[in-house]
């Protein structure tokens, strides 16, 4: 039978009907050919013709060593391939080394895959790939590492067949990874539902001009990924025949990286190597895009140091570069690896935020930002001391672009230096108010302890069926001269931020138990006293040592004490916290979890830790007797409490009616102003020897 008979009949024997081909008649880089039983050629495709220079007529019905393999190999490759078909032991990847047409040595790496086909015949498809491709490819030469046991899998970049309106019908990638969304969201989907509205018109562009000029049309773009921004070069073909659209993707991150550095001098300050202008404004504008994706805030810090010109005047620019290579490097130790501190020029810095969404997280970097340059500087024997003034600006709103960010922090930068420098001002003058404000409390608040301003009120607990005076919860009161009745809801969070609330919780306690002692003598009852744990006690490490010595130091038995917990305390679920409470259960003190209602968790910490008394919060208390949803909460706190043995407390009771209905729930104890508002140690003295 002639070659040409022979040919046709593997090619109806052997022809598939499906995307394969297309995927590979569509890649030139990778040769691909298909054999039969016999080692006949059933397919050469075009990277094939280009690879080992015969045409896919000449290789038609040709045998695999009789084309491509050298001398001394063909009858390993004979016995393996009947091995293969015989006994199912597969041929093994591997870089061997073949002959073209002209009978030149080819490097390849070389796979194979055995299928079988719609007639029951066994045929064998070979990959190979240029190995010199790959070297000068180096982003792709994990493609050996990660060779796969199947032809897709042997491929690393990705693969779409789409309609021509971008409708896609199917795709190939051998890292899951990759993809920008699953497949279940784009198979059978238009690409414009799927992609950021700019890359898929860049996609539907090239899609158009190749159906039009009939020749391959490549572009790059960038996608934002769960690992970061990726880079990609996309090959967009039209397979005329079918009329469909094949697109190659190649990820170009390593190599986007690699050019990077090579530009690193023009995008970092040579003196500090920080980030230049260009750089830090170019990180904004990504930053800007990523925080409008994930509806976030970007904050945007200008930095000037104060009077950094003297320097420079008074001990040369030698001393001047110094100090502004250490200045950077203060600045970069405040600030979260994934923040930018950049140099704009001269002695001024820009530091870029992201991922926030509270401004009190802005503001304990604005702080931190100061505090560190109160260290002096120690250069050629001097000690300098260097202060910055700080402005800031918020996306979204100060701005929605870089310009107008670092315009108006710039602005807020000078409204710090007429103020005094050393100092930071937020751009919106509101924000401003209240940071000037948090400033004179804070002022106020450190030496208030010492002056006498702080006072400890009592907000009296009384038992629901008898109506008696049980025992109280004390509450810190501020007074002071310059700012009048500060609210605990103001000065306490300070106070936590501050670190100051550890003394105060000392006086706290100390004029509590004392008080409590002596209530005890005076009415001859077995009175409780409650008091608060802020998280910034609790992580106290001496709190319990600190609690057992004010018990004993005061003679108050620890079953007289009663410590609420708030979920604050609780969140982060450290280790800490179970031995912490632990600890102070085993003292017999009393535990009670505050605000009960208002979190995410709080069952899960009735389960988890030791409490004794839940607390219901006085948000629900006060809509019991108007809104159904807060009553039926309520009652089925009560009675999930009473299941668990624990004591419940309602707080906020302002009304007789509410009263009642706690009463009809099988509440326990309650406080409010219906009974009485806190009151000083002399009221509560006179207050609870009349009933």
């Amino acid at each position: 039978m002639s070659s040409d008979k022979i040919s046709k009949v593997l090619s109806h024997q052997y022809e598939l009907n499906d995307p394969l081909h297309q995927l590979f008649d569509a890649v030139r880089v990778i040769s691909v050919q298909g054999y039969d039983d016999q080692r006949r050629v059933i397919y050469w495709n075009e990277g094939s013709e280009v690879l080992y220079g015969y045409t896919k007529a000449e290789a038609s019905g040709k045998k695999l060593e009789d084309l491509i393999i050298p001398t001394y190999m063909r009858q390993g490759v004979i016995d393996a391939h009947q091995n293969w078909l015989k006994n199912g032991i597969e041929i093994p990847a591997a870089e061997i080394t073949l002959r073209n047409k002209s009978g030149a040595d080819v490097s390849v790496f070389s796979s194979h895959v055995m299928f079988t086909n719609q007639y029951g015949n066994q045929q064998m498809y070979c990959i190979d790939i240029d190995l010199s491709d790959i070297r000068e490819a180096e982003a792709q030469a994990l493609f050996k590492q990660h060779m796969l046991e199947t032809i897709f899998e042997a491929i690393p970049d990705l693969f779409f067949l789409m309609e021509k309106d971008g409708r896609i019908i199917d795709y190939h990638t051998s890292k899951k990874e990759d993809l920008y969304v699953s497949p279940q969201q784009f198979i059978g989907k238009n690409m414009s539902e799927i992609l950021p509205d700019e890359i898929s018109k860049k996609f539907q562009t090239h899609i158009n001009k190749v159906i039009k000029q009939k020749e391959m049309s490549s572009f790059e773009y960038d996608l934002t990924m769960p690992q970061g921004i990726s880079y990609f070069e996309a090959r967009v073909a039209y397979l005329t025949e079918y009329k469909q659209i094949i697109v190659v993707i190649r990820d170009i991150t390593e190599q986007y990286k690699s050019a990077e550095l090579i530009r690193h001098q023009a995008y970092y300050d040579s003196l500090t190597l920080l980030p230049n202008r260009f750089l830090a404004l170019d990180r904004l504008s990504q930053i800007l895009i990523e925080a409008k994706r994930t509806n976030q805030k970007a904050v945007v810090i200008f930095l000037d140091l104060d009077d950094f010109k003297k320097v420079n005047d008074s001990l040369g620019h030698e001393i001047g570069d110094k100090l502004l290579v250490k200045a950077a490097h203060r600045l970069t130790q405040v600030v979260r690896k994934e923040d930018t501190v950049g140099r704009l020029g001269g002695d001024e810095f820009i530091v870029l935020l992201k991922g926030f969404s509270n401004h009190n997280d802005v503001l304990t970097i604005a702080e931190n930002l100061l505090k560190v340059f109160r260290t002096p500087f120690k250069l050629a024997g001097r000690e300098l001391m260097l202060t910055l003034s700080i402005g800031i600006a918020i996306y979204p709103e100060n701005g929605n672009s870089a310009s107008d960010l670092l315009r108006n922090a710039d602005t807020a930068m000078y409204q710090a230096k007429s103020l005094g420098r050393n100092t930071f001002s937020f751009f919106t003058v509101e924000m401003n108010k209240s940071m000037q404000r948090r400033f004179e409390v804070e002022e106020q608040m450190h030496a208030a302890l010492e002056r006498g301003e702080f006072e400890v009120y009592y907000q009296p607990k009384f038992e629901v069926n008898t109506n008696s005076i049980v025992g109280a919860e004390a509450l810190l009161r501020w007074n002071n001269a310059t700012l009048g009745n500060v609210s605990p809801n103001e000065f306490i969070p300070i106070a936590e931020h501050t670190g100051l609330i550890i003394t105060l919780g000392e006086y706290v306690f100390n004029q509590a138990l004392g008080f409590l002692k002596h209530w005890q003598q005076c009415d001859k009852q077995a009175y409780t006293m409650a008091i608060n744990l802020s998280p910034r006690q609790f992580r106290d490490q001496s709190l319990v040592t600190n609690l057992q010595k004010s018990l004993q130091t005061i003679s108050v038995n620890a079953e007289f004490l009663e410590l609420e917990i708030t979920e604050g305390v609780l969140m982060n679920g450290q280790a800490y916290i179970h031995e912490s409470l632990a600890q102070i259960s085993a003292l017999g003190i009393t535990l009670s979890q505050d605000d009960f209602g208002t979190g995410y968790s709080s069952l899960s910490y009735l389960r988890q830790y030791p409490f004794d008394v839940l607390k219901i919060d006085r948000s629900f208390i006060h809509g019991i007797t108007t809104n159904k949803p807060d009553c039926d909460l309520v009652k089925a706190t009560i009675a999930m409490a009473n299941s668990l043995g624990l004591t419940v407390v309602a707080e906020g009771v302002e009304t007789e009616q509410q009263f009642a209905i706690l009463k009809r729930l099988g509440c326990d104890l309650v406080q409010g102003f219906y009974f009485s508002r806190p009151l000083t140690a002399t009221q509560l003295l006179k207050f609870s020897s009349k009933q």
